[in-house]
């Protein structure tokens, strides 16, 4: 798939956070949009054997939610994959869908692990990369996980541990778009540098720019090249991308947009949209 497609289907992506989001009249819109590129890339490029026909292939690649209240822009590309009608999306967080407000692998479709309290979905990860080498399996195990994420305890006695064990099918996505729901990250408790940190576990780190497909598509390829460690991808990014107002502000990690925000944000996206089809 090229960059302009990818560009289309991660714009989509972006409408979906907002329209789910705006529903809900809750949810994560910031770090959702923030990641819809490495949603995209993960889900449209990068993994294999993802089949909405078959989604417990056992011959799949995995993805793991570690920033599990991100899921809005996970729900958005799992439906554009086909796992579920995208009009399910404004049922986010509403009783009795099966869409909540983190992941939920026993109700949602595509969704290979239930994460939400943070540190604990790079640590399944962790077992599933374990798991595949044990069953002598080929799939890859990917995660997400966000920068203010990284400062739990958790995340590092996995890191710890991938290191030691040599996981290098497993690849581990940091989100760095520099703020957290308290505000930027370096000023709530730094976890950087971030490199020199998994370097330190023993990783393979490579840094790119979330929002460019091919410094994605680099990244991820030299990921595949690695043998004997783990990998960790440190993509730059911008907390509620694509919105001109939702740019670097704190403010929008955990908040819905109203119906004025909304149908703002649902503009500047269309008008996206139309340029993207104009090239």
């Amino acid at each position: 798939m090229n960059n302009l497609e990818l560009k289309k289907i991660a714009n989509e992506v972006r409408k979906g956070i907002i329209i789910s989001t705006h529903a809900a009249k809750a949810g994560h819109p910031g770090g959702s949009l923030s990641a819809a590129d490495i949603f995209t890339y993960l889900y449209f490029e990068e993994m294999q054997n993802i089949d909405p026909a078959n989604p417990k292939n056992p011959d799949r690649d995995r993805f793991v939610l570690s920033k599990g209240h991100t899921a809005p822009g996970l729900y958005a590309a799992l439906a554009l994959k086909g796992f579920f009608p995208y009009e399910d999306l404004v049922t986010l967080r509403k009783l009795n869908s099966y869409l909540q407000g983190h992941p939920d692998m026993k109700s949602t479709p595509g969704v290979d692990m239930s994460t939400g309290s943070l540190g604990q979905g790079i640590s399944a990860a962790v077992g599933m990369a374990l798991a595949a080498r044990i069953d002598k399996k080929d799939y890859r195990v990917y995660t997400l996980l966000g920068d203010g994420e990284i400062e739990e305890g958790q995340v590092w006695e996995a890191a710890m541990y991938a290191g030691h064990k040599k996981l290098d099918n497993l690849v581990a996505i940091v989100d760095n778009n520099g703020l957290q729901i308290d505000g930027k990250i370096e000023d709530v408790c730094s976890p950087y540098p971030i490199d020199k940190k998994f370097e330190a576990f023993n990783w393979h780190v490579i840094n790119a720019d979330a929002h460019d497909f091919d410094s994605l598509r680099a990244a991820f390829a030299e990921a595949k090249t690695v043998k004997g460690m783990p990998t960790v991808i440190v993509c730059k990014s911008i907390k509620g991308k694509g919105v001109s107002f939702m740019e670097n502000q704190a403010g929008w990690h955990g908040v819905a947009p109203n119906d004025e925000q909304k149908e703002i944000a649902m503009a500047e996206l269309e008008k996206a949209g139309e340029e993207l089809c104009q090239k």
